[in-house]
């Protein structure tokens, strides 16, 4: 007698270890820990880092160019950018030290040669260029007089005087193998906006000054450091917003003969 009991096939689905939603979820949540990690730390660094130092690294960023500077790294320049508000810009590379040694010219011959350039030239506005010499260096500086700035009105970009200043600057030092560098300077008057102020206004003149030297020759192999400092350094300290407080200043350092 035949089995008339129907057959029954039961098929069995295989379900993933980690349940019915995978476990890819747990990847992709990881890897978000991990960048808001990342991301708090760089907020935490940056907070621990001087107003000044990060207007140099902004600074340095907003005006890099990767076509221009391929294969060069910005590392190379941190010590530079990280160097403290009036910290002393002698430590500059050993071949420029020893250039200069052999074509040596003494601070003095310097100042005077400058200064005579400026009476022949700049007679008019001689008053505006002030030529010292510190230990170490020699300093001119492009400051500001009423009714005569150097810069447009809270912007970066030089009027006529200053260029014409800084070209009979850049013709006397575009030749000499002295270390230089370039800083700003600002007077205490603030900005309305919270934005923009006088660490990067005076940062940004440092650097379109620095940028006019070297159209006019200067190379910027030369240069160990560009720096804005707003209204830290005044030159009339009894008058913080004395016009003579904005200025840029050019500095030539001379290595000490043994």
């Amino acid at each position: 007698m035949k089995d008339n009991k129907a057959i029954i096939i039961k098929k069995i689905k295989k379900q993933n270890a980690e349940g019915s939603h995978g476990g890819s979820w747990k990847v992709a949540y990881a890897d978000f820990v991990t960048a808001m990690m990342a991301f708090f730390l760089l907020l935490w660094l940056l907070s621990m880092v001087a107003q000044e130092k990060r207007i140099r690294l902004s600074n340095y960023f907003k005006h890099f160019s990767i076509f221009q500077q391929s294969g060069t790294s910005f590392m190379e320049k941190s010590s530079d950018m990280m160097k403290e508000a009036g910290e002393s810009a002698k430590q500059v590379p050993q071949e420029l030290q020893a250039k200069a040694v052999a074509n040596y010219i003494k601070p003095e011959e310097f100042k005077e040669a400058i200064k005579k350039a400026i009476e022949e030239k700049l007679d008019d506005i001689k008053d505006q260029v002030l030529v010292d010499i510190f230990e170490g260096g020699v300093r001119i500086q492009l400051v500001d007089k009423e009714g005569k700035p150097m810069f447009e009105l809270g912007s970066s970009r030089p009027t006529p005087l200053a260029i014409r200043i800084l070209g009979v600057i850049g013709d006397n030092i575009k030749n000499l193998p002295n270390p230089a560098s370039v800083e700003g300077h600002t007077d205490s008057l603030a900005y309305k906006s919270t934005s923009y102020g006088n660490w990067e206004l005076s940062t940004e003149r440092a650097l379109a000054a620095r940028k006019e030297l070297e159209t006019l020759g200067l190379k910027a192999s030369r240069l160990t450091r560009v720096a804005g400092y707003a209204d830290t350094v005044p030159l009339i300290k009894e008058d913080t917003e004395d016009p003579r407080n904005r200025r840029i200043s050019i500095i030539l350092f001379f290595p000490q003969q043994k």
